[in-house]
């Protein structure tokens, strides 16, 4: 069966996005969610530890505090508290961290380091997943047992205010509650005065037991400016003043002979050295926690805080109220807390603390008597029986108060191996997906790479024996043993698997997909082997029309591919791959020029004077001086690799990226800094007049007037927001949000779109005119790039401007004028693109995401948009060049037949090459934390941009089809 190269590519990457979306939906589990019956009581708590025949007592310790306020800080670092500028930051904070009742800890959270999996790892103890970055868009309600769920229980009243997550994820829990949306972060004001202004009342009222303050301004700083902005220190001093008003209102109703108050200042996590978070550096899991109360001992000078994990304080919390323990928590109470009450109420803390632990580790671990923490659990629980014995039969002596210390170092010892046993279990992943995924990714991959030579030939059609396949004896027998091992699975596994829920009907279309692949794959493997040659009549020499000559250029492609596919294997080449797609484009750049020099040197001095043999005809026009315009041109062409490789080398300083070296100052936060906006906005000027002239030359002049006009409104929007400076504007005048300027520019993208939209559709379907499809996709490509402009942030348009004009001298006198054909174009544009989107400033790790840009002309917050703006802030330099290959194979006016067919393919077969790569490595390294904070961002960054890749290709498929490709 005949089919087309690109329809092929199209419908392989339309499986293999199917194959990993089965594989992700295995790495990824949904969390299974605790129903309220199985929730832990004190009912279900046991009893004191206690040797001999006496009945085991039932008595629990007494509740440490009377009411708990916690005063959340979202982005709270820990060097803004115990750092060299606390004592500017937060004077009073500082002041009862050195001399007051509290205690100081750096409290490390997980990543991701996300509002809303921090908010469930402070509330239920347990350690969440990457899938919750996700589930943060859209926080549903957290059936989990979890420390909320107990208060209430417990007839706790609970009042709230601040981010509305808490909101979703607990509704009806709280007695009064005012939630705030916490995306919009251009608010860092009066996101803020919203909790604020409830607390002067609240504070006077006794009607509470649990006050929850949620603070987001500091969080919404960082994504705008940065955490060395401006703002910073205004915005802290204001959480400072407000920690002060609620210290001195608990103070005041301090009552003598009650239980004391408890004041809980925290952090759900920190923020790098950009202003971001959600990846794993030391910044963004650092967090100050520090536990203010009269129960304390007050201090005589400053301590260093000790560290303790951020889930530490969820049974501490718990304890602390007289609360059971989540079913669910990983953390351990945190000892020095409980220094102050008597030693068998201490023992009594940390046995429940084990209890807990013990029984979610007999849950999680299937050989958990083998763990060494469990068995020191015993053996310190045994030790307390014996001391319990002692302290009932009223034995004072000091051999007691030696033995009981030594039972609570036995407990503390036990409680720590456990936590790190059950830390160790985060990735409970559902393997017969992944490994059904991952087969299912490879099958197409293989015939992806075995029908390449049909695919890029002449006919650009690949010979797929679809029928022989399946009426084949093999292909039946597959079926039969696939649906066996399934059923096998799924009657012996001990836990529930993805693809055993699945109907019979879509377990039965995969199995006979995957059979029909795998007999595919063999007639095709037979097909290019001699001896298959052979039996099908056909010359091994004769059996491709592709010359398979391969020149330097071609070497290279490949082996860069090949060798950036090998390198992900090493974790640091997956955090530092920006170095690789660096190291590979300045090669490319070089093998160019190589090209360049033969083609303009070498072929000149082999053939004589005659001119006539430097350019082809095609590429020569009339005028009065052809040879000074050839001789421009060549020197043009000899100038495009060395001056690509100077903008490669000046982008890369600008942003610095990765993970090991990011904070390491660079051009961007030397362009940023207040002293240099001047020299930022004449950069930005000249930036955008460039990118208009660039992008304007194929626009009809209704689209040139709108750029102009656009890229106008861009620098406005800039200045509005106080990036850069207008001549007339004041320098003491109020920033606004730019709110209307960036609407205004939003104006003139749609326009731009609408209108290529149009001329694109009246090639396609009334003139079948070349030239209006080439200038319709052309407009629609300067509308991308305008509404690109408007989001990047005001450092980052010259990587803007740098890709439009590498683009520029790329195809007017490289691609063109040496005759690369459609599969060289691809793989350079893929090249090309995947190191633009490192010189954004991205990365692998998801700190590097900027939501800002997601609530660019937005005065609230609307979920379709801003995730729409953000992801494509975030892939521009992929997306761009991938639009750029669109109209640079559409619009070649001689280009062979199959162009189109040979870039599909291409791209086809480079976007699945890395995604599998990456699905064989979480597989195999599954066991390793490292690949939640490295692998898992990138695994969505594949997969996205697979589904990116698909949509290009069914494009390719509709020019293909379309009349006025057969005319062009």
């Amino acid at each position: 069966m005949k089919v087309r190269s690109s329809v092929f590519a199209s419908f392989i990457l339309i499986f293999e996005v199917i194959g990993i979306a089965l594989f992700l939906r295995g790495f990824f589990p949904v969390p299974v969610k605790s129903s309220f019956s199985s929730k832990s009581k004190l009912s279900d708590l046991p009893a004191e530890p206690l040797t001999g025949s006496a009945p085991n007592s039932s008595r629990l310790p007494q509740p440490l505090f009377k009411r708990v306020v916690i005063m959340l800080v979202d982005a709270l670092r820990e060097d803004f508290v115990f750092g060299p500028n606390g004592r500017m930051y937060m004077p009073y904070t500082r002041h009862v961290v050195e001399r007051g009742s509290s205690h100081s800890f750096v409290a490390k959270a997980r990543p991701p380091t996300v509002t809303m999996p921090r908010i469930k790892a402070l509330t239920t103890g347990s350690i969440p997943g990457f899938i919750d970055v996700v589930m943060n868009l859209n926080s549903p309600a957290l059936l989990e047992d979890n420390l909320i769920w107990q208060a209430k229980t417990a007839g706790k009243r609970i009042v709230f205010y601040g981010d509305d997550t808490w909101v979703r994820l607990f509704p009806k829990h709280f007695m009064e509650y005012d939630g705030t949306t916490s995306f919009f972060v251009s608010d860092y004001t009066e996101v803020d005065n919203n909790v604020t202004r409830h607390l002067d009342s609240t504070l006077k009222r006794d009607d509470w037991d649990i006050l929850i303050l949620h603070y987001l301004g500091l969080d919404h700083i960082g994504h705008m400016s940065g955490p060395y902005s401006s703002l910073i220190q205004p915005k802290l001093m204001e959480m400072d003043d407000i920690l002060k008003k609620i210290h001195s209102a608990l103070i005041s109703k301090e009552v003598e002979g009650s239980l004391p108050y408890l004041l809980v200042l925290c952090g759900d996590h920190g923020m790098s050295e950009t202003g971001s978070h959600g990846g794993s550096s030391e910044p963004e899991v650092s967090t100050p926690l520090v536990l203010i109360s009269p129960a304390f001992k007050r201090k005589a000078g400053m301590e260093k805080p000790g560290v303790v994990e951020q889930v530490d304080l969820t049974p501490t919390l718990a304890l602390g109220l007289g609360l059971p323990i989540s079913q669910n928590s990983v953390g351990r109470v945190i000892q020095s807390v409980l220094e102050e009450t008597s030693l068998r109420d201490q023992l009594r803390f940390l046995h429940l603390n084990g209890h807990q632990l013990s029984c979610l580790l007999k849950d999680s671990i299937s050989d958990y008597e083998k763990e060494v923490g469990f068995e020191q659990f015993r053996v310190a629980e045994k030790a307390h029986g014996n001391w319990m014995k002692l302290y009932l039969e009223g034995n004072t002596s000091e051999v007691l108060t030696n033995v009981g210390k030594k039972v609570l170092r036995q407990y503390l010892e036990a409680l720590a191996a456990m936590s790190a046993a059950l830390s160790k279990q985060l990735g409970k992943y559902d393997m017969y997906s992944m490994i059904a995924g991952m087969v299912f990714v490879f099958q197409l991959l293989l015939v992806l790479l075995l029908a390449m030579p049909e695919a890029l030939s002449s006919a650009a059609a690949v010979d797929l024996p679809i029928l022989s396949a399946l009426l084949s004896l093999p292909f039946y027998l597959l079926c039969l043993l696939l649906a066996s091992v399934h059923v096998l699975v799924c009657t012996s596994a001990g836990s529930s698997c993805y693809f055993c829920s699945l109907s019979w009907g879509l377990v039965f279309a995969a199995v006979a997909f995957s059979s029909a692949m795998f007999c595919i794959l063999v007639s095709i493997a037979t097909r290019r082997l001699p001896l298959g040659a052979k039996i099908h009549g056909k010359s091994p020499l004769r059996s491709s029309e592709v010359d398979w000559s391969l020149s330097e250029l071609d070497v290279l492609l490949l082996a860069g591919t090949v060798g950036h596919t090998l390198s992900l294997a090493a974790s640091s080449f997956v955090e530092e791959e920006h170095q690789t797609w660096y190291f590979l484009l300045n090669t490319l750049c070089l093998t160019v020029f190589q090209d360049v020099c033969r083609k303009y040197f070498r072929e000149k001095r082999g053939s004589g004077d005659d001119e006539e043999h430097i350019l082809p005809s095609k590429d020569r026009h009339p005028s009065a001086h052809p040879k000074a315009e050839i001789f421009s041109e060549k020197w043009l062409a000899l100038a495009t690799p060395p001056f690509t490789l100077l903008c490669c080398r000046l982008l890369r300083s600008l942003n610095q990226t990765g993970v090991q070296w990011a904070h390491i100052p660079d051009v961007g936060h030397w362009l940023n800094s207040s002293e240099h906006k001047v020299v930022l906005s004449l950069l930005s000027a000249f930036c955008l007049v460039l990118i208009y002239f660039l992008v304007q030359r194929q626009c009809s002049w209704v689209s040139k007037v709108a750029l102009a006009l656009g890229l106008l409104g861009v620098y406005s929007y800039r200045a509005a927001v106080g990036n850069v400076l207008f001549p007339w504007y004041h320098s003491g005048r109020t920033m606004s949000k730019g709110t209307v300027e960036a609407r205004f520019v939003y104006v003139f993208i749609l326009g731009i779109l609408f209108s290529g939209t149009k001329d694109l559709l009246r090639s396609q379907i009334i003139t079948a005119d070349a030239k209006l499809k080439s200038r319709g996709l052309w407009e629609i490509y300067s509308g991308l790039v305008l509404l690109v402009s408007l989001l990047f942030r005001a450092h980052n348009l010259p990587v803007l401007c740098c890709c439009l004009l590498i683009q520029t001298l790329m195809a007017q006198f490289i691609w063109k004028k040496l005759h690369y054909d459609a599969a060289q174009t691809t793989i350079m544009h893929y090249w090309f693109g995947q190191a633009f989107f490192y010189f954004q400033g991205n990365s692998n790790n998801i700190a590097t995401v900027d939501i800002s840009v997601g609530f660019v002309g937005l005065e609230s917050y609307i979920e379709a948009p801003a995730i729409f703006l953000t992801a494509l802030s975030t892939y521009a330099g992929p997306l761009l060049w991938t639009c750029h290959l669109v109209c640079y194979l559409s619009s070649e006016r001689d280009r062979s037949p199959v162009a189109v067919g040979h870039g599909c393919y291409c791209l086809a077969l480079l976007r699945s090459v890395p995604a599998a790569a990456y699905i064989v490595l979480v597989t195999v390294l599954r066991y390793h934390l490292f690949i939640w904070s490295v692998f898992s961002p990138k695994l969505l960054y594949e997969s996205m941009h697979l589904l990116l890749t698909a949509g290009v290709c069914l494009f390719f498929i509709t020019m293909e089809q379309s009349p006025s490709s057969s005319k062009s």
